[in-house]
């Protein structure tokens, strides 16, 4: 997002934070769902977008533009939420829409939070990517946006369902749409980032050659945080591949201990005499 966009989206999460507060969990469910449902419909209507982020508009003209369109079909929680979405100026029409629909998963996420659930949902979604991105023909299957997209959601749903969290199942299904424009396996990585973000915390991801004991783990995510001053949610993945050692990437730092690299890197030094 654009400064603008930023800014107008981070007042909306202001409230969101604010509301969560003292909202249930249900209630928050069903905010995220409505916010979803709006994200959906700017989608199909690019003159609506246009209007609700249109810059020569005062916001609290589009504010009001929005509850005379929405409001009698919003719970209140929806309308003041969208209303400060709607209020803030927007970089583009489009950086609404991407906003609207952000703002439906920060509100799924402040559910789960409120159910003490959030690093559950977190954990379920990052199992859920290694196991599709496991399965070639499931993970084939999954991110061809052409195949019917209700046969794709009845996939995730028979996978899923009675296995994790309601929660889990709505951003995995939420996934499968192209969450921010993008592919089923790259929308479920940024899914299980946000739900980290939401914790405070940053994703580090592990590979190793086999699993990893706790007290690994644990001395593993002292020393991460030392580095960077915050907790680290560590995820592992197991790949025999790599012959042993660790590689641990946190944002765009790249920390690469694998045999596999030193026998790669042995072997480019090789091929140079």
């Amino acid at each position: 997002m654009e400064a603008a966009s930023r800014e107008a989206f981070g007042a909306a999460v202001d409230r969101l934070n604010t509301y969560a507060k003292r909202a249930k969990a249900e209630t928050l469910a069903t905010v995220a769902d409505e916010l979803l449902a709006i994200a959906k419909l700017l989608s199909a209507e690019p003159r609506l977008r246009r209007a609700l982020s249109d810059p020569a508009r005062p916001g609290e003209d589009r504010a009001g533009l929005a509850n005379s369109l929405f409001g009698k079909q919003l719970s209140e929680g929806t309308r003041t939420l969208f209303g400060v979405l709607v209020a803030g100026r927007w970089s583009s029409a489009s950086a609404l829409l991407d906003g609207t629909e952000l703002l439906g998963v920060e509100a799924l996420l402040a559910s789960a939070e409120r159910d003490g659930a959030l690093a559950e949902v977190e954990d379920e979604l990052f199992r859920f990517g290694q196991i599709v991105a496991g399965q070639e023909r499931l993970a084939a299957v999954l991110g061809d946006a052409t195949a019917d997209p209700v046969q794709r959601a009845e996939l995730v749903s028979s996978l899923l369902s009675g296995k994790v969290s309601a929660v889990t199942l709505r951003l995995a299904e939420l996934a499968l749409t192209g969450f921010g424009g993008r592919g089923f396996e790259s929308a479920l990585t940024r899914l299980v980032e946000l739900a980290a973000s939401r914790r405070d915390h940053e994703i580090g991801y592990v590979t190793v050659a086999a699993e990893l004991s706790d007290g690994d783990l644990d001395r593993l995510a002292a020393a991460l945080r030392r580095i960077y001053g915050r907790e680290i949610a560590l995820k592992v993945s197991v790949n025999p591949r790599i012959l042993g050692g660790m590689s641990v990437q946190v944002g765009s730092d790249l920390y690469d201990g694998t045999i596999l690299r030193r026998i790669n890197e042995t072997r480019t030094a090789l091929t140079r005499r």
